[in-house]
């Protein structure tokens, strides 16, 4: 995969003898805070190169339905994606979020239909929702991630949305995690922590290359 990492560039504040909740709490902070230091326009731009990639990806190319995400700020972009699998007559789905956990699913009409209905949410769509059970419509699901290492492990904001939602997928969905290039983990040298109700992904995008995992 091309865009290599350094050490220099990608936080890793594991320790020898973490629990893997705290460890991937410190993680969390530290690439949160990494990432707050990119500007709009930065992020802009970063939106249009996640597109170009994710849409080069055969899986994505070829899905008749496709479940992703409207990011937030501090997530990789997705709107020109959004865009791109719409005018190519793509489904598209988006999570809904109800109360605590609950999980939901609406199709994407276009950005004027996105709305945030609550502080802190990811913007939504103002159509009927489709049922926890909608996932199952996906021939690939596009996901966020705060991280992804070369087994598959997906780093997510901590709330287990994702982690639930992944276990519904139908046999033969794929996963794939969105990720800026300096998040992309060898697990060799830097793994991530890793816990039992973890759903490993089978690729991984970033703003300049994918590729399959493990």
């Amino acid at each position: 995969m091309s865009g290599a990492w350094t050490p220099i560039t990608q936080p890793y504040p594991v320790k020898a003898g973490m629990e893997a909740a705290d460890a991937k709490d410190a993680l969390r902070r530290a690439i949160r805070a990494q990432r707050s230091n990119r500007s709009a326009r930065l992020r802009a731009h970063a939106a249009e190169a996640f597109a170009d990639v994710i849409a080069s990806i055969p899986e994505v190319r070829d899905a008749s339905c496709v479940a992703t995400y409207a990011a937030r700020s501090f997530e990789p972009g997705t709107g020109p994606l959004l865009e791109r699998l719409a005018s190519r007559g793509a489904r598209v789905l988006l999570p809904v979020l109800g109360s605590g956990l609950a999980r939901d699913w609406a199709e994407y009409t276009g950005p004027e239909d996105l709305r945030e209905r609550a502080p802190g949410r990811p913007p939504e769509p103002g159509g009927p929702t489709l049922g926890t059970d909608a996932i199952k419509l996906a021939d690939v699901v596009v996901v966020p991630a705060l991280a992804v290492d070369s087994r598959g492990v997906r780093l997510g904001q901590g709330g287990g949305w994702y982690d639930r939602v992944l276990t519904g997928l139908r046999p033969g969905s794929r996963v794939i995690a969105v990720v800026f290039p300096e998040e992309v983990y060898d697990a060799a040298t830097r793994p991530l922590p890793v816990q039992t109700h973890d759903i490993l992904v089978d690729a991984v995008a970033t703003t300049v290359d994918w590729r399959q995992l493990p």
